[in-house]
């Protein structure tokens, strides 16, 4: 196991500093009442999130081809250091296949002591904004990592790209087109026919530099002219077709306003970007393989930006079953209400993630488990959840809720017998202290615990019959109270006050519930979510004619159910983004947006097993 740091050093890969102003790291357990001591009743134990975030080298990925290719770049002396960057497109919110990536990318830099560039890639002005950009940032930091130096822009490098794109119409490498879209397409040829020369492809170099620069000038239509390299039209690799790296778009750019009315694209954007900022292992997804040797074109055909040279690595993509990442069918989801925003805890948003109360330690573990590879890289859900519920199970605190109520009168309560007793915060964390639960003669338990004609097997309260309260004493129901349709409404019960903390003499109780007293008790607004869709891959199911079926058909109706619970006293006083484990029930989270102080409100993050395979 590799040994535990705070990363710390400046302008390295180091992870986030959520409170810089405090110099030493704390425990990761903290109250703010009661630390690793017993918390009166009705007061509230605020467990925050660590003053400083930790890494350890084997939370990530572990040893996969492209540590392998590193390694060897350092042993060799090829590089001295590594540069690693992660640059997402500034149009949309990223998303659990963001996550990985993150992950990998700030990952080896940290792992091999290396730095980490965020880099907008934003050469599409009328996709981009600066809302994505904010929210990027704070994903990237909210998941544990700081990059190196301020974020970069690859329109930041526009006035060089210009430059590198002269150099290559004076080299004879790139040349001005009035091909339209549309008879571009019909000169690219196919997978299994060769392309076409443009009849614009041997103007002069003096005509293509007149063009270009008029082109800049904003002396032709949208869309009238392009630049494309002059490649080989007959290539095997459609990429290497003549591609284009320049187009006419009068748009307004988030970040450099309206200066430009020509942009580049992407694939001769993102190599020089890379070359530009010493980026040694340019980190992609499979989709951009057959893009490599474009990538590498363009590096050898202009002047060296950097000393180092960057080099295009490839791993496959992840695809989360239950789930879609495609930003065109997020964005449908959120346009036609099937959500309530990019935020809704159903998203595979990291905002998304965050709100139903995943954490950056379990979404980090979750990477590490999906790996890294050239083959088809397909996680069940329950692998995610899984690794959330195992982060969830060693660091949240437990707290008593009780979701579907039914009346308990303890008809021999006595006050100066019934005593409150100690709870603590934590089977297994001593620190994080604990405090008492009050009771009365009035108490709310799951009306789950209670069956009048119970099935083989239940050991928890029937008529008759004993169970622990949780805690507490062992009690006996006497007497089943139901209303005018026979559907039972309470239950009369008694204490043995002689039980607390041992049991009867002579007597089996098998079944321990949870319970909270009725007096003590706050309602609660409790969300509870299930997987958004379906079927495993909802936009990959073909109808009875072989063509696709819309995805939105298999959208689970059942989703999201709200509903009215009781919780301890405590969740008045939370803020929002309190994680807990609802004993016995699962992991909750007090939402991001709409819990306030006096009103809770709680999402269910997990359930404590995996319980949906037992659904479909």
């Amino acid at each position: 196991m590799g040994a535990c740091r705070f990363f710390r050093r400046p302008q390295r890969a180091r992870l986030y500093r959520l409170r810089p102003s405090e110099k030493q790291p704390r425990r990761l357990f903290q109250t703010a009442c009661a630390y690793g001591r017993r918390a009166k009743s009705g007061t509230i134990a605020v467990f925050s999130t660590p003053v400083f975030a930790m890494l350890h080298k084997d939370q990530f990925a572990d040893n996969h081809f492209i540590r392998t290719l590193i390694e060897e770049d350092l042993k060799s002396g090829k590089h001295t250091a590594i540069q690693t960057r992660f640059p997402p497109e500034p149009n949309g919110y990223l998303h659990i296949g963001h996550a990985k990536s993150i992950c990998l990318n700030f990952g080896l830099a940290y792992v091999y002591d290396g730095l980490c560039n965020l880099r907008f890639d934003d050469t599409n002005p009328e996709k981009e904004s600066d809302e994505y950009v904010n929210s990027i940032k704070e994903d990237v930091q909210w998941l544990g990592f700081e990059w190196a130096g301020e974020p970069r822009f690859a329109s930041n490098y526009f006035d060089q790209l210009y430059d590198y794109a002269v150099g290559l119409i004076k080299d004879g490498k790139a040349y001005v087109d009035d091909l339209t879209p549309e008879e571009m397409r019909e000169y690219r040829g196919t997978l299994t026919e060769a392309g076409k020369n443009s009849p614009y492809r041997d103007r002069s170099i003096e005509e293509n530099l007149d063009l270009f620069t008029r082109m800049k000038n904003g002396e032709f239509p949208d869309g009238s002219k392009t630049l494309r390299l002059k490649i080989d039209m007959a290539s095997g690799n459609i990429n290497m077709r003549d591609p284009v790296i320049y187009r006419i778009r009068r748009a307004h750019h988030h970040n450099t306003g309206d200066k430009w009315c020509i942009y580049p694209m992407y694939d001769y954007t993102h190599c020089i970007s890379d070359a530009i900022e010493g980026i040694t292992h340019s980190l992609c997804t499979l989709e951009f393989e057959a893009h490599r040797p474009l990538y590498d074109w363009v590096l050898d055909n202009i002047p060296a930006p950097h000393a180092t040279r960057p080099r295009q690595y490839e791993f496959s993509r992840l695809e989360l079953l239950y789930s879609i990442t495609s930003k065109r069918k997020l964005n449908q989801l959120v346009a036609d209400g099937h959500v309530a925003g990019w935020d809704d805890p159903r998203m595979p948003t990291i905002s998304g993630m965050r709100r139903r109360g995943y954490t950056p330690e379990g979404l980090r573990l979750f990477a590490k488990r999906a790996g890294i590879s050239k083959s088809e890289n397909v996680i069940d859900m329950s692998v995610l959840e899984g690794a959330i519920r195992e982060e969830l199970e060693n660091s949240a605190p437990r707290m008593i809720a009780v979701l579907n109520p039914l009346k308990v009168t303890l008809t021999n309560f006595d006050p100066d017998q019934a005593q409150s007793r100690y709870a603590p915060y934590h089977p297994n964390h001593e620190e994080m202290g604990g405090r008492e639960l009050p009771i009365s003669p009035t108490l709310y338990i799951e009306a789950d615990d209670f069956a009048e004609n119970p099935p083989k097997g239940f050991k928890r309260l029937v008529p008759g019959g004993e169970v622990r309260l949780r805690h507490s004493y062992v009690m006996r129901c006497d007497e089943v109270v139901k209303d005018a349709d026979g559907h039972v409404v309470e239950l009369k019960c008694s204490l043995d006050y002689d039980t607390l903390g041992k049991n009867p003499e002579g007597r089996k109780v098998k079944g321990v519930i949870h319970w909270l007293s009725a007096e003590h008790a706050v309602p609660a607004t409790v969300r509870l979510y299930e997987r958004l869709f379906t079927e495993p891959r909802p936009d990959a199911v073909r109808g009875a004619d072989g063509e696709y079926l819309p995805f939105t058909d298999f959208l689970n109706p059942e989703s999201v159910r709200e509903i009215q619970a009781w919780v301890e006293a405590s969740a008045n006083d939370l803020p929002p983004e309190s994680r807990w484990q609802f004993e016995r029930l699962g992991y909750f989270v007090t939402d991001r947006r709409d819990h306030a102080q006096g009103k809770p409100v709680f999402n269910r993050t997990v359930t404590l097993k995996d319980t949906w395979q037992a659904k479909v």
